[in-house]
């Protein structure tokens, strides 16, 4: 009878393993109960993007969640809506996928308060919802799987300052303005700077994109090329910025970057410093292993932390892949042919 009863309990939430790196947060941290939210398979579950085509991240963030849900034999339908920065378009995906009765929704946040309404009205009609890529304003939702944006930030401003002195001027290129993962991630570097005579003699915005970080650098550097490093909010922006001092001549200074193959070949090829914190798109994959958790019902806590450490040159060389282009982000899951159709070189 012992070995029925265990066999037949539910698994807890610590066996629940959503992707490398994620924990469960310290502290008060709330159970999502086992069987709440559990449903005979075949599922529909439905993602609210912030926006697909916001750069070469959320593009790959799109293909990990959607080879995630092909491996699953129970999701009989995936449904990806792309709220394309646009918050009432966001509140209508959510509204249309309650409308569908899905089983399960993802949402990455356009806003810290543009989804908050929708999350909650999803929850009240028994709809498990999963918040990641960005916090809201609410704790409506059922679990959240957040990259700690302040760690990220603060990964790279303590780098920076350790590299540039107590005394260094550097540039700022932050993300998109108004996405909370900007907002935190730039709170990280202030926490960073917090005590030094560290100072930001210039702060733009790059929108993570390459086009719009090489127009932004370029304008600095023909404003003021006197500085002693930069600190960049994402990867696509580091290569762009990289580029700017080399097409100036110009020798690169120290950098942050991220986990994207285009920034691991400049910086193993061109030689300058830099650090890589990690922010895998293989969230995507995170938050549709959570909705197949829940709906197998099993527990899940309400909280989960994604605070890795940051990548040195040695990690970057281990990932790098010269046959593959630059807009492939590591780490990922997608399976090797995946991998060669979204991003193998003609």
């Amino acid at each position: 009878m012992v070995v029925v009863t265990a066999m037949a309990s539910p698994a807890l939430a610590e066996d629940v393993q959503l992707m490398d790196g994620v924990t469960a947060r310290p502290g008060d941290n709330p159970v999502v109960e086992a069987g709440k939210y559990k449903k005979d398979c075949p599922w529909v579950i439905g993602m609210s993007d912030f926006g697909v085509n916001a750069n070469t991240w959320t593009v790959q963030v799109a293909h990990e969640a959607e080879a995630a849900a092909a491996k699953n034999s129970c999701i009989k339908k995936f449904i990806l809506l792309d709220a394309g920065f646009d918050q009432k378009k966001q509140v209508a995906d959510i509204e249309d996928l309650i409308a569908q009765k899905v089983d399960a929704i993802i949402v990455q946040p356009v806003t810290s308060t543009s989804a908050n309404a929708s999350i909650e009205k999803a929850v009240a009609a028994g709809i498990p919802v999963i918040v990641h890529t960005g916090r809201i304003e609410t704790d409506g939702f059922t679990t959240e799987i957040q990259g700690g944006a302040e760690h990220f930030g603060k990964v790279m401003g303590d780098w920076l300052v350790k590299t540039v002195g107590n005394d260094g001027k550097i540039w700022v290129l932050r993300g998109l303005a108004g996405h909370p993962e900007d907002t935190n991630r730039y709170n990280g570097l202030l926490q960073a700077l917090k005590g030094t005579n560290v100072k930001i003699i210039a702060e733009e915005h790059g929108d993570w994109q390459y086009d719009k970080g090489k127009s932004v650098c370029e304008t600095l550097y023909l404003n003021n090329a006197d500085v002693d490093g930069i600190w960049s909010s994402g990867a696509d922006m580091t290569r762009a910025c990289v580029d700017v001092f080399k097409q100036f001549g110009a020798k690169i200074p120290p950098i942050s970057g991220e986990g994207n193959n285009g920034f691991f070949g400049q910086w193993i090829h061109d030689g300058f410093e830099s650090i890589a914190p990690e922010y895998g798109p293989t969230q995507g994959a995170a938050g549709v292993r959570a909705a197949v958790a829940l709906l197998e019902g099993k527990e899940l806590h309400k909280h989960y932390d994604y605070n890795p450490p940051g990548w040195d040159l040695a990690k970057a060389k281990q990932y790098y892949r010269d046959d593959l282009s630059a807009n492939v982000w590591w780490p990922s899951e997608l399976p090797e042919e995946k991998l060669k159709e979204f991003y193998g070189k003609n």
